[in-house]
């Protein structure tokens, strides 16, 4: 008997400490009509008014949201997942919050990665419950372990999707078929953020896709924004000072919009602190905010 439960004992470490390893705040932005709405994983869902006000919206504290402005998805039923969910919150617009895994709307329909038979498959939703598969993803490995699931996930302006694995960006597009964009992003001069670990390099994650095909995307190992242009270019945007790092960048007319959180290496959400800023057309960069914990 103590056998067995010196056994159990070990598991229920190893497995907390694995599940430490992948705690991290959420990422989760979006901009309509001059109002920014963003998810902090510690408090709930939140919203920067256009005069500059922050008010708590309908939503849990979950990791990431695909905005639905329309409420298309406020009655649909979503599947049952083994230690994940998904949940709509809110009236025009509203949000479908996401525990576990990036999600995104595009042309009525809702998008996430289903890691559950070992590949990565990009499933759709409609509104009425209906679903499919839209791709199946290359294998993913990190130190020689397959890896099932994604950092971030956005769509672009002709329907095709895009993702973001630690190091790289690839691109489905509207028949299922993946390329790669960038296979190997390097940030120049990448600075140590607390509670990022090492092996995951730049750590890729949430990301947004400008109407000219350029993308940027949070790099939250390195605390920078990058965007790569429809050439495959890549230059840095944004800088942080640690402990301070981006998770989410949302594009509203030639603006970007980052989500920072305060990053610390422990896995207390109390401590992860979000703020908001935005990168005007000329290249400005003003702080609007965020400050949930008042």
């Amino acid at each position: 008997m103590r056998t067995l439960t010196l056994r159990l004992t070990a598991l229920l470490i190893i497995t907390v400490l694995a599940g430490a390893s992948h705690a991290h705040p959420g990422a989760a932005i979006a901009v309509s009509n001059g109002i920014v709405y963003f998810v902090d994983t510690g408090a709930g869902v939140f919203s920067i008014e256009a005069n500059g006000r922050v008010v708590r919206r309908e939503g849990p504290a979950f990791h990431w949201f695909a905005f639905d402005p329309g409420s298309q998805f406020r009655k649909t039923p979503w599947p049952s997942m083994p230690n994940a969910e998904f949940r709509s919150a809110g009236v025009n617009p509203a949000v479908v919050l996401s525990s576990d895994f990036p999600v995104t709307i595009y042309g009525g329909t809702f998008y996430y990665p289903d890691g559950t038979t070992g590949r990565i498959r990009i499933v759709a939703i409609e509104p009425s419950g209906a679903r499919s598969v839209r791709a199946t993803l290359p294998e993913i490995r990190r130190g020689g372990q397959a890896i099932t699931w994604l950092n971030g996930l956005a769509p672009g302006p002709d329907g095709s999707l895009y993702y973001a694995e630690d190091r790289m960006i690839r691109k489905v597009d509207q028949r299922g078929r993946v390329s790669t964009v960038v296979a190997n992003l390097v940030v120049p001069n990448c600075t140590v953020v607390p509670g990022v670990e090492a092996e995951v390099g730049p750590y890729l994650r949430g990301l947004a896709v400008a109407a000219d095909g350029s993308i940027y995307v949070a790099a939250s190992g390195c605390g920078a924004v990058m965007r790569v242009d429809a050439k495959g270019k890549v230059t840095t945007v944004l800088r942080t000072k640690a402990p301070w790092s981006p998770t989410a960048v949302a594009v509203s007319g030639r603006d970007v919009y980052v989500l920072e959180y305060l990053h610390t290496a422990s896995d207390n959400r109390v401590e992860w602190l979000p703020r908001i800023r935005k990168i005007s057309s000329s290249g400005r960069v003003s702080t609007l905010g965020g400050n949930t914990r008042k």
